[in-house]
């Protein structure tokens, strides 16, 4: 159990993990999620959370507690909180309500509905997106009836663009900085939910090897951070709007009674 009341487990599925009960089969090989090439993940050890990845221009800089290269672009000033309505990522046809997740008895996060696999869900107890700190959004990668919402987050690429809409009218917009995957055994809380110093982003589904034991043997997540907001129609219509310059200063958990650094393993369980 973390400090803040969250039994970290992967991403939080207690009875609805990653054993998927949808595989497309070829013969007698499955046909399984994409997954994300090494090219996408961080470079060297470095996790996120520190300097600035200057994905808008497709250079990056360095992470994490060290300090960015010359000319890099600073941060983007954190929105103030809304509720967020919808997530659409561009690149792989994602445009899917976002539903409120809240906690198991056994202090994980619920996983989304599954009758409904086009549905994400983001931490509500946690940061909103855009706000200053870690945002968690989870999603099905397959449900009884097929391929979900992440089926194919793992093709996703450093620089590609998420947005969320927010019920203040704004939609958030964020870069991706690397896209990983993750053993069960091996999730490492702290670099996904931990504490950040600026607005990012984490998208979390199941993923990795498939085992028919047991089913999918790790989790995908991409990491993003915000690059800029969009008006509502009732202000300049589809122009971006870039915060100021720095983040706010301070570092930020992932939001009251988030996920925190934590021992972490991924529950057992089906996706229905």
């Amino acid at each position: 159990m973390s400090a803040n009341g969250v039994r970290g487990t992967a991403w939080g599925l207690a009875a609805a993990a990653c054993v998927g009960i949808w595989l497309v089969q070829t013969g007698l090989r499955p046909v399984t999620p994409p997954a994300p090439t090494a090219a996408q993940a961080f470079a060297g050890p470095a996790a996120p959370g520190g300097a600035d990845r200057d994905t808008d221009a497709g250079r990056d800089t360095d992470h994490h507690g060290t300090r960015p290269s010359a000319g890099a672009r600073p941060g983007r000033a954190p929105l103030p909180a809304s509720r967020p309505l919808r997530l659409r990522i561009p690149r792989i046809g994602v445009d899917a309500p976002l539903r409120g997740l809240a906690l198991t008895r056994d202090g994980r996060l619920a996983a989304p509905p599954a009758a409904d696999g086009a549905l994400a869900g983001w931490y509500a107890r946690g940061t909103v997106p855009g706000a200053t700190g870690t945002a968690i959004v989870a999603g099905h990668v397959d449900t009884a009836r097929g391929p979900a919402v992440f089926y194919r987050l793992g093709t996703l690429r450093k620089g590609d663009r998420i947005e969320v809409a927010r019920q203040d009218g704004r939609t958030a917009v964020f870069g991706v900085d690397a896209v990983e995957v993750y053993r069960n055994d091996a999730f490492p809380d702290r670099r996904v939910y931990g504490a950040a110093e600026r607005p990012e982003l984490r998208l979390i589904t199941c993923g990795g090897a498939f085992s028919p034991a047991s089913g999918y043997q790790g989790n995908v997540v991409a990491y993003a951070h915000l690059t800029g907001a969009l008006e509502s129609p009732a202000g300049p219509a589809g122009r971006e709007r870039p915060g100021p310059g720095a983040h706010a200063g301070g570092a930020a958990a992932a939001g009251p009674g988030a996920p925190s650094p934590t021992r972490t393993r991924t529950a057992r369980g089906r996706h229905r």
